[in-house]
């Protein structure tokens, strides 16, 4: 199971929102380059950014703190936030992403996403974000109106390498993950999945591992401090 440290981008800060409110935003660091290179110091090799500005708004907005990231580190960015077309797929390959998340995009454009899949094979992660079992679309502000299973597995054969989903109720809440959600997705689709929202401690972090999930995204706990990236990286490890 991969650990992977998250970095959220607003105005070129590194931030944490909880529960997706904007108006919750707490900022932790004025220099995102600076905290990839601290996770690529503890030897992580990944790491999950998302333009927050971007997923609100109409197209990606912190291209420059992607590319400072990929082409400054040796970490393997999976990218998301204002993926609206092929063009801004295209940018974030170009800036150095390794991996790029389509979630609004699947949800609202889905001949759009399979094309996308058939030209970008084995690079596109699928955002499957939900709250009360509903995904959502746009920085979480706008409903998909259909149920976060059916989603997931509506593109079960299409292509993603992954499955990235958060159950907004737990994001930044620090009260542990999803547990029963990741158990019903694993349950339903065969495709790879990576946790994200809620992680609170190392413990969290072997649960999801041995319930065999692909990766763990980790971010409010490192920044509160609950989890250290000596743990981070010896889970990664064991894993």
């Amino acid at each position: 199971m991969d650990i992977i440290p998250a970095i959220d981008i607003i105005d070129g800060r590194c931030v944490r929102l909880t529960k997706g409110d904007y108006d919750s935003l707490k900022s932790y660091s004025s220099d995102p380059f600076s905290m990839a290179r601290r996770f690529e110091d503890a030897g992580l090799k990944r790491l999950h950014l998302v333009d927050l500005d971007g997923a609100r708004g109409g197209g990606i907005q912190n291209l420059k703190v992607l590319e400072r990231i990929a082409k400054g580190t040796s970490l393997s960015v999976d990218f998301g936030g204002g993926i609206k077309s092929e063009n801004a797929l295209s940018s974030a390959f170009s800036a150095g992403a390794s991996f790029v998340t389509c979630g609004s995009i699947a949800i609202k454009d889905r001949e759009m996403t399979l094309s996308l899949l058939e030209k970008y094979s084995g690079r596109l992660i699928l955002g499957a974000d939900s709250k009360d079992g509903i995904v959502k679309a746009s920085g979480w502000l706008e409903d998909g109106s259909v149920d976060v299973i059916t989603f997931i597995k509506s593109y079960e054969n299409a292509g993603f390498e992954y499955v990235i989903s958060t159950d907004i109720a737990k994001d930044g809440m620090l009260s542990g993950p999803s547990f029963s959600l990741y158990e019903r997705i694993m349950g339903a689709t065969s495709i790879p999945l990576i946790a994200s929202g809620g992680v609170s401690g190392i413990e969290d972090l072997k649960r999801l591992k041995k319930m065999g999930l692909s990766g763990a995204i980790v971010g409010k706990a490192y920044y509160e401090g609950l989890i250290t990236l000596d743990e981070m990286k010896e889970v990664s490890d064991a894993c």
